[in-house]
C-alpha cells in the first residue's frame, strides 16, 4: 500500500522514512504536488499502473519546501529504497552531492542530467511536442496571434517556448506569438491564480489559443481561457479532459511511461541518459473524445505528417537546451 505525509520538519522527515521495506521503489514528487494534473500527476501514475499490474508497494512522498530535498533523498536512501526517482530538475545538485554516499542505491532523475555511475538520467525532447502543437495553434487561430504562458523561468521551459513558435511559425509565418513566464522562483509552478491573469492580458493583446507549460499554474491557464471563450493547449499530462471541447490538445510528455519502466526494472535499473524524443514516444500531442471536433482532417494531416518527418530527421526542432538562443520569436 502507498502512503503519502506532508513534510512539516527534519524530524517529520525521518520519521516519514520509517520502516521503508528495502529495495522498495520510492518516488519523491517536486513542489506543486502529485496532484497537479501535470508533470508530477503523470509521474504519480506511472507508479500506480506499475502497483497495480504487479502487486509491488512503492514510497511517494511530497515536499513543502526547497530546504527538504536533500534530506529526503538521504533518508529514503539510508532506509533502503531502491531505485529511487525524482521528479525534476531541481533534485540536480542534491543528487550529485547524496548519489556517491550510496554507490548500491540506483536514483533516477527525470528533466537532468547527473553523471553519477548510479543515476539514470531522463531527459525529453519537449521542443518536438511543442513543435506539433504550434502548428495546430496556429492553424486553429482566427487571430493570427497565440500565446505561451511557461512556469519558472529557466532553460528546460525555453525549450518548450522555442519548439512551440518554431511550430506556429511553420504553420503560419505571419503569426504572432505572446510569451510570458510566470516567475523566477519554483513558486511559479503552483500558482493558478498568476497563470489566470497572464491569460487573461494574453487575450486582450489578441491571443485565441494559448499553450500553458507551467506546472499547477496551468490550471489556471486552462481555465481562464474556457471562461474567456478561447482555446488552450495543455501539457505533460492529457488535459483535455479539464475543459471539453475547450482544450485544443495537450502536449504529452510520457512521464508515467518512464516512472513505470523504472520501477518494473528495480534494483536492476539501467543507468546512464536516455533521451525520450518523438521517435522513442516521449513526447506527442492528445487526440481523444474532448477535443476531436476541435481538430480538423487538415491539421491532424499537416501535423502527423510533421511528426514523420521530426523522427526521421527532415525536420530539425531546435534544442534550447543545447544552445540557448531561439532561431524565431
Amino acid at each position: 500500500m502507498t502512503f503519502t505525509r506532508k513534510f512539516l520538519c527534519a524530524a517529520a522527515t525521518l520519521a516519514l522514512t520509517t520502516g521503508i521495506a528495502a529495495a522498495d521503489p520510492a518516488i519523491i514528487f517536486d513542489l506543486g504536488g502529485k496532484f497537479d494534473k501535470s508533470f508530477n500527476e503523470a509521474a504519480f501514475a506511472g507508479a500506480q499502473r506499475w502497483a497495480e499490474e504487479t502487486g509491488g508497494t512503492f514510497k511517494e512522498l511530497e515536499m513543502q519546501s526547497e530546504a527538504q530535498r536533500e534530506q529526503a533523498l538521504r533518508r529514503l536512501a539510508e532506509a533502503g529504497a531502491n531505485p529511487v526517482v525524482m521528479t525534476g530538475f531541481a533534485f540536480g545538485d542534491v543528487l550529485n552531492k547524496v548519489a556517491p554516499d550510496f554507490p548500491d542505491t540506483k536514483f533516477a532523475i527525470i528533466d537532468m542530467v547527473v553523471e553519477q555511475p548510479n543515476v539514470k538520467s531522463v531527459v525529453y525532447a519537449e521542443q518536438e511536442g511543442s513543435y506539433l502543437v504550434g502548428m495546430m495553434a496556429a492553424m486553429a487561430s482566427k487571430t493570427g496571434t497565440v500565446g505561451f504562458i511557461g512556469g519558472m523561468d529557466v532553460p528546460l521551459i525555453h525549450k518548450f517556448a522555442c519548439g512551440y513558435v518554431q511550430g506556429v511559425k511553420a504553420a503560419n509565418p505571419d503569426a504572432k506569438v505572446i510569451q510570458n513566464m510566470t516567475g523566477t522562483t519554483p513558486a511559479a509552478w503552483n500558482d493558478p491564480v498568476k497563470g489566470a491573469e497572464l491569460a487573461k492580458a494574453q487575450k486582450a493583446q489578441g491571443a485565441d489559443v494559448i499553450y500553458a507549460a507551467a506546472g499547477g499554474t496551468g490550471i489556471g491557464v486552462l481555465q481562464a481561457a474556457a471562461d474567456e471563450g478561447i482555446l488552450s493547449i495543455g501539457v505533460d499530462s492529457n488535459q483535455n479532459h479539464l475543459h471539453p471541447g475547450k482544450v485544443l490538445t495537450s502536449m504529452v510528455k510520457r512521464v508515467d511511461n518512464t516512472v513505470y519502466e523504472i520501477f518494473k526494472e528495480g534494483a536492476e535499473m539501467k543507468t546512464g541518459i536516455q533521451v525520450m524524443d518523438l521517435k522513442a514516444g516521449g513526447v506527442g500531442y492528445a487526440l481523444d473524445d474532448n477535443n476531436k471536433a476541435l481538430i480538423t482532417p487538415e491539421m491532424q494531416k499537416a501535423v502527423d505528417e510533421a511528426a514523420a518527418k521530426i523522427s526521421s530527421g527532415e525536420i530539425k526542432v531546435h534544442d534550447y537546451s543545447t544552445d540557448n538562443t531561439c532561431p524565431v520569436s
